[in-house]
């Protein structure tokens, strides 16, 4: 699909709203190819675990699990994969991360849940929140799902070195998380959906929001900082200032850090943003090297297990065993019809 046909297709709402436009994550390249789901384990959890009150039969909180079991039936539904990889983040994070920067996503304000469990102490929330963690993924285990959870090493680089992974490099990606980090990762064949916001991203609707293209996107939020991950960047240089002041971000040529402060030292009549950059250039630098995921931060070793279980998993759907497990959480009135008959379809393609 040309360049112009999508933006045009954009501009018409063509891909905003599943329900209006069931076939929003169509391949923009033209004709059909087969699709992976990759989705950030952690960043769906902690959401339906917010948001979810379901209680078991004994009273113990398990909306965590539920309702991602709930969100992924839904996700299946939408998106229709051919394969669903999750990550989770393992082990504290990125250890080179840290490395780099030991403040990095420190101070976090911790979870504040939309209701009260009151029959429950802060350290018995926490172990149940960890337990759903847990049993979250057994469920996923009985699935044909590809699920990676790697000692001290993000989500996102996972997710990044499985997004571009060659193995891949025919199939559509769809980005499962409400992480702007992943814009950066946005091309001819790999889209952002944010279920939070009902939100399906691509490399042409960046461009539109934020006058920055993917493959700039890690150097302006490197510029702007991240709050979330206690980054911070240039006073009064927010997305929409940067790609004021630096509009080639906007084009596909990927620009360098250098790129920036020549512009700064360039032009006619520098503002206090510009100065404040060049004053700055180092702050810049170490966001860069923590939030860009172009290069994902994870070793030859992890790359290596990466590519074995992406080559060798073998998806089976143990059915019984998660009904099962349904009746012994207490949640067994659940109608799972949808999300078994996508698990179906990948297990039989898979053995074809």
């Amino acid at each position: 699909m040309a360049e112009g046909t999508a933006l045009e297709k954009q501009r018409t709402g063509r891909y905003r709203g599943f329900k209006s436009h069931p076939h929003r994550f169509r391949s923009f390249s033209g004709g059909t190819m087969k699709r992976v789901m990759i989705v950030d384990c952690m960043n769906i959890y902690l959401r339906s675990y917010i948001v979810d009150p379901s209680l078991s039969t004994n009273g113990s909180p398990i909306g965590g699990f539920k309702g991602f079991l709930k969100t992924l039936q839904k996700l299946c539904r939408e998106i229709k994969p051919d394969k669903v990889i999750v990550a989770w983040d393992c082990g504290g994070g990125s250890r080179k991360r840290r490395t780099v920067n030991k403040n990095y996503k420190a101070g976090r304000t911790p979870l504040r849940l939309n209701r009260e469990i009151r029959h429950l102490s802060l350290r018995e929330e926490e172990d149940n929140k960890i337990w759903q963690q847990i049993r979250l993924s057994e469920y996923l285990n009985q699935l044909p799902i590809i699920q990676y959870c790697i000692e001290d090493v993000e989500a996102d680089d996972i997710i990044s070195y499985v997004a571009q992974n060659k193995r891949l490099a025919d199939w559509q990606k769809i980005i499962v998380s409400s992480d702007k980090d992943f814009y950066q990762l946005c091309d001819d064949r790999t889209i952002i959906y944010r279920p939070t916001q009902k939100e399906v991203l691509n490399k042409y609707t960046i461009v539109e929001q934020f006058g920055i293209h993917p493959n700039n996107f890690a150097l302006a939020r490197a510029i702007a900082g991240d709050p979330s991950d206690n980054l911070p960047g240039i006073q009064g240089a927010g997305l929409k200032t940067i790609s004021k002041r630096f509009s080639f971000l906007s084009e596909e040529h990927d620009y360098l850090i250098t790129d920036i402060i020549e512009h700064c030292e360039d032009v006619e009549k520098p503002l206090l943003v510009h100065k404040r950059i060049l004053e700055n250039e180092p702050l810049i630098k170490e966001n860069y090297k923590l939030m860009q995921l172009y290069s994902p931060s994870i070793s030859p070793t992890v790359k290596s297990q990466v590519n074995y279980v992406l080559e060798n998993s073998d998806l089976e759907l143990n059915l019984t065993e998660f009904r099962k497990m349904m009746i012994i959480d207490g949640f067994g009135e659940w109608d799972n019809t949808e999300l078994m008959a996508t698990m179906r379809k990948i297990v039989a393609n898979h053995k074809k």
